[in-house]
């Protein structure tokens, strides 16, 4: 038995966010500055009482219509997000009731950050072969603006708000390949949001400034942006090479690359420290920034639009996010 992506549908939040609004706020950057840097002009926010489950079940109404989909026919829901509605009760089983799938089923939130879509794959193509269910819906979705600060200019320029709903079955667009895996918690500290938690749940007040005037509190989602660039580009080449190997074949097999879509600057030395050629290295973050768990479902579904991605091709999508967890997989189209 395989398994195979069947569709992918995704929903962003009505709310722009230009790069003029920021230079309204931080008069010392320059919209020229901010695209040249990490090549975002636009990224989605959530509103004030819009949450992750609310776009989940945007993207996976898109992702029945527009697949025909019969929702009786899902037998899991896989909801990966960091933007949970609540503490508790689990977001998924919330969002089984408001999409009206049946009471049968499976569903379970996963806690996972950039590499998220990745891992919750490997869990869709784990029930399908372990014949647990036929028809598996994961939901990737993200209000990362909620925990950002205000004065948090350089998160700000690079994370968008998005959902994606992707179907996995029998059948379909792309086979799901092998798997290659990764975690460090040593780096868990260097991109985290410290309170709200069961170790801390309340606020600790204790906003400070850094020596560029950047905010930081445990109160906020705080990025060490050096350590997490040195961490991506350690894991990546491995990371690459193991799941190709995985797949039995070579880097110079893959038809495209689809990775994770952090920035521009982080994707650009990726691209070349891999040594991959520009035209077989696929980005779209131009327009919707990095929606953390949704980069890479995105993408490529606008490489498929394009037609970026043609039958026959493989694809090699790799992530790394928080935690440190990495995770990377080839599709067959």
């Amino acid at each position: 038995m395989k398994a195979f992506i069947q569709g992918i549908s995704y929903h962003l939040p009505d709310t722009i966010l230009t790069n003029k609004e920021i230079v309204e706020q931080f008069p010392e950057w320059t919209e020229e500055k901010i695209v040249s840097k990490i090549g975002i002009k636009e990224r989605r926010v959530a509103g004030e009482k819009e949450t992750a489950a609310d776009m989940a079940v945007m993207a996976a109404e898109k992702l029945f219509t527009e697949y025909s989909i019969d929702r009786s026919s899902i037998d899991y829901l896989i909801f990966c997000t960091q933007s949970a509605d609540y503490i508790l009760p689990t977001t998924a089983c919330i969002i089984q009731d408001r999409l009206g799938l049946s009471t049968s089923i499976g569903a379970i939130d996963v806690n996972q950050g950039c590499s998220g879509w990745i891992y919750g794959l490997s869990l869709a193509k784990g029930l399908l072969l372990g014949e647990m269910a036929n028809k598996i819906l994961l939901v990737t979705s993200e209000t990362y603006s909620k925990y950002l600060h205000p004065r948090d200019k350089g998160n700000r320029t690079i994370f968008g708000d998005g959902a994606a709903a992707t179907l996995i079955g029998k059948e379909g667009i792309a086979e799901i390949g092998n798997f290659s895996f990764g975690t460090d918690g040593k780096g868990a500290n260097n991109l985290i949001v410290k309170t709200g938690g069961a170790r801390q749940r309340l606020p600790l007040n204790d906003l400070k400034s850094d020596d560029f005037g950047n905010p930081k509190s445990s109160d906020y989602l705080y990025m060490n942006g050096s350590e997490i660039f040195n961490y991506t580009l350690d894991v990546i080449p491995l990371l690459a090479s193991n799941t190709v190997q995985k797949n039995k074949m070579s880097m110079d097999d893959i038809d495209l690359h689809v990775y994770h879509q952090p920035n521009q600057y982080i994707s650009s030395f990726q691209r070349k420290k891999l040594k991959i050629p520009q035209d077989k290295y696929y980005c779209y973050f131009e327009n919707v920034g990095n929606t953390v768990s949704s980069t890479i479902p995105i993408a490529i579904k606008e490489a498929i639009k394009d037609g970026s991605i043609k039958d026959g091709y493989k694809v090699l999508s790799i992530a790394q996010g928080l935690g440190y967890s990495w995770g990377g997989v080839v599709f067959y189209f």
